[in-house]
C-alpha cells in the first residue's frame, strides 16, 4: 500500500506487519498519474472520480477485520508472497463471490541479483509463476498473468474465470502501475451499476480508538450518501444502542491513510465513497463491524434504535461466564479482536477488557484477579501505552503485564507465560496424580527394601511415582485385602531409564524399583505377595479428580479411564 500512496504506514506498524485495518483514498488525478508509466499511448482513461482501498492485516488473529473489510468491498486485491506464497484468504473471497486480482508481493528478491532479461532469470521467474499457478488450481481456481489473460471482464462474477496475477514489489514499486490499471479498468468496464452514487447514507464503522486530546473517535467507511456535522447517528454499543450527534468530521490529508498521526482536514460535510474519521460524545463503548445509521428525526432514532438492539455484541463471546481470566487492553476495538481471538483459540479465559491506554482505574480492576485466581492475574497490553507509575503500581498489585506492539510477540509472550503457569500447577499436583496400571511379576531381582521386580505391563501406563500394591481377596470371607508396597522410584528398560513408559514400549519387560515410606511395615516378596499376584497402582478419590481435573485431562487417555472405572471397583473407591 505504501508504494500506492507514497507512505509507510506499514513500517510504522510493529514489525513492519499492518495491525489495524485503515483506509486510504486515492483521486481521479493521483489514479492517472501512477497509472501513466502503462499508459503512454492513452489507451484508457481514468473515468471515475476516485478510488477508496482497505488495507487489512494477514495475520490469522485479525480474521474479523479481514472479513469486515471484505464484506464493504466491490473488488479486492489478494497480496500473495512469490517467495513463498500464500492463499488463506482465497476461499473467503470465492464464497462470497467478490472479484479479485493477485498482486504477487517480493518479485524484487528473484530479480534483485539476476538480469531480468537473461535466460536464466526468464526461466526461474517462469518456474516460480507456474508453482503458484498450481496453488492456486490446488485451491480449484485457474489463474494466469494479467496480461496473458483472456477472461479479465468481471461482469458476470464468474466463479471459474482466471485469476489475474501481477508480479509488483513494495520494495522497488515494480508492477504497481499495471495493477492500479487492471483495477481500474475492471471497475470501469464490469461494475459501472454497482459504482452509481445514492443519497441514501451507508456507512460501516471499521475501528473504534481513543484520541489523545479528542478522546474517542471511530473510523468509518461511508460507502455512499452525505454526512454532516451535527447529524444526529445511531450505532451499537456494547450496553446497548448509541444514540449521539456527530461534532466533527476528520479525514486525512489527500493521499494519506486514516491511521497515519498528523493533522487532519476538517470538514463541513462529506460525501461516499470515503474513510472518515468521526468525533462525538459517548462513543467510548461502540462495537466496531457495524453499521451507522443516520436519523432525520425522531422516529427514525427510534428505528434505528431497534434496529441495532438485533445486532449482537461480538465481543460477549470471548468473556469468560465464571469472571476468572486474564484482562485485555489495546488500542483499538479491531485491535482487540486479535487478543481476544488468539486467547479464545489457546483456552485462554478472559475476565475483561479496555480500550486505549492502561489507567490506574485499569489496574484496580485487573487486580481482583489475583485473590479469584492468581494464575490469571495478567494484562495483555497490544499496542498501548503504559506509564511507569502504573507499571510499578500493576506490580504491587500482583498483575503480570504483558506490553507488545505486533501481535505475534503479545502471542508469544502470553503462551510463555501461561505455559509455565500450566506447568507449575502440574508439578504442585502431581503427587496426587495417579495413572492406573496392571503388572505381571516375571521375577524378583531383590526381595525387600527397597524391592526391585521385572515386570510386564499389561494395561494401562507405568510412572515413577505411581504408588502401587497387591489385590487379594479371600476365598472364604470375600473380604479384599490390599497390600500396599511402596512407591515406584525408577523404571529401566535395556538398562536405560524412563519416567514413563506405555504397553508398546516394554516389549520383553522392565525393571522396576519399589520403595516403601518409613512409617510403612516392609513388605517381603515370597511372603506377603509372589509372581501369582498382580502388582497394581492404588488409586484413590483424589488420585481419581486429579486426573479429570483441567492440568492432567488431556493427558489421560479413554483406554486409562477404562481402566480407572475398573479399578475404582475392585479397590472399592466410593
Amino acid at each position: 500500500m505504501f508504494q500506492i500512496r507514497e507512505t509507510k504506514v506499514q513500517q510504522g506498524e510493529a514489525g513492519g506487519i499492518t495491525q489495524q485495518i485503515g483506509a486510504t483514498f486515492l483521486p481521479r488525478s493521483a489514479l492517472a498519474e501512477k497509472t501513466a508509466a502503462v499508459n503512454k499511448d492513452a489507451s484508457f482513461a481514468v473515468e471515475m472520480p476516485g478510488m477508496l482501498m482497505l488495507d487489512t492485516p494477514g495475520h490469522d488473529s485479525f480474521g474479523n477485520l479481514r472479513n469486515r473489510g471484505r464484506s464493504i468491498c466491490d473488488i479486492a486485491i489478494l497480496v500473495v508472497d512469490i517467495t513463498p506464497q500464500t492463499i488463506e484468504s482465497l476461499q473467503l473471497l470465492k464464497k462470497e463471490e467478490i472479484p479479485f486480482v493477485v498482486a504477487l508481493n517480493k518479485t524484487d528478491k528473484i530479480w534483485k541479483d539476476e538480469d531480468e532479461h537473461s535466460s536464466d532469470f526468464r526461466k526461474f521467474f517462469g518456474f516460480r509463476i507456474e508453482q503458484i499457478k498450481l496453488a492456486f488450481a490446488e485451491q480449484s481456481t485457474n489463474a494466469a498473468i494479467f496480461d496473458e489473460n483472456p477472461e479479465v471482464d468481471i461482469a458476470n462474477r464468474d466463479p471459474d474465470a482466471v485469476a489475474s496475477l501481477v508480479p509488483v514489489s513494495a520494495v522497488t514499486g515494480e508492477g504497481i502501475p499495471d495493477l492500479l490499471k487492471l483495477l481500474v479498468n475492471l471497475t470501469q468496464r464490469g461494475m459501472r451499476e454497482e459504482l452509481i452514487f445514492s443519497s441514501k447514507v451507508e456507512c460501516t464503522i471499521l475501528e473504534v480508538k481513543e484520541i489523545e486530546g479528542m478522546g474517542t473517535t471511530i473510523d468509518v467507511i461511508l460507502t455512499n450518501g452525505v454526512m454532516k456535522v451535527g447529524d444526529r447517528v445511531v450505532l451499537n454499543g456494547m450496553d446497548g444502542p448509541i444514540d449521539t450527534t456527530v461534532r466533527a468530521l476528520l479525514t486525512p490529508q489527500p493521499m494519506r491513510e486514516l491511521r497515519i498521526k498528523s493533522a487532519y482536514v476538517h470538514h463541513k460535510e462529506v460525501q461516499a465513497a470515503l474513510g472518515v474519521k468521526i468525533f462525538a460524545q459517548h462513543l467510548d463503548k461502540a462495537i466496531a463491524g457495524g453499521p451507522l445509521y443516520v436519523a432525520e428525526d425522531e422516529d427514525e432514532v427510534e428505528y434505528y434504535k431497534d434496529k441495532a438492539k438485533g445486532e449482537l455484541n461480538p465481543l460477549n463471546k470471548f468473556i469468560a461466564e465464571s469472571g476468572k481470566g486474564v484482562w485485555v487492553q489495546a488500542s483499538t476495538l479491531g485491535s482487540l479482536e486479535a487478543p481476544l481471538t488468539f486467547l479464545q483459540h489457546e483456552e485462554i479465559p478472559v475476565a475483561d477488557f479496555g480500550l486505549g491506554r492502561i489507567h490506574r482505574k485499569t489496574i484496580v480492576r485487573a487486580a481482583n484477579m489475583a485473590d479469584k485466581a492468581p494464575q490469571y492475574a495478567v494484562i495483555l497490553a497490544f499496542d498501548v501505552e503504559i506509564d511507569a507509575e502504573v507499571a510499578e503500581l500493576a506490580q504491587k498489585s500482583g498483575l503480570k503485564v504483558f506490553s507488545a506492539l505486533s501481535i505475534y510477540h503479545l502471542r508469544n509472550a502470553s503462551k510463555v507465560y501461561m505455559a509455565e503457569v500450566a506447568e507449575a500447577k502440574r508439578q504442585a499436583a502431581m503427587p496426587n496424580a495417579v495413572w492406573p496400571c496392571r503388572l505381571r511379576i516375571l521375577q524378583a531381582f531383590t526381595h525387600r527394601d527397597p524391592i526391585i521386580l521385572g515386570v510386564d505391563l499389561i494395561e494401562g501406563t507405568l510412572k515413577v511415582g505411581t504408588p502401587v500394591g497387591v489385590l487379594r481377596r479371600d476365598k472364604a470371607s470375600g473380604h479384599r485385602e490390599i497390600i500396599k508396597l511402596g512407591k515406584i522410584t525408577s523404571i529401566e528398560i535395556n538398562h536405560k531409564s524412563f519416567a514413563e513408559v506405555k504397553r508398546a514400549q516394554i516389549g520383553a519387560g522392565a525393571a522396576v524399583k519399589i520403595e516403601r515410606a518409613p512409617h510403612e511395615a516392609a513388605k517381603l516378596y515370597g511372603r506377603h505377595f509372589d509372581d501369582k499376584d498382580e502388582v497394581v497402582s492404588l488409586l484413590s478419590r483424589m488420585s481419581i479428580e486429579t486426573l479429570k481435573s483441567d492440568t492432567f485431562r488431556k493427558e489421560v487417555e479413554m483406554r486409562d479411564w477404562a481402566l480407572i472405572k475398573r479399578m475404582k471397583v475392585e479397590q472399592g473407591i466410593q
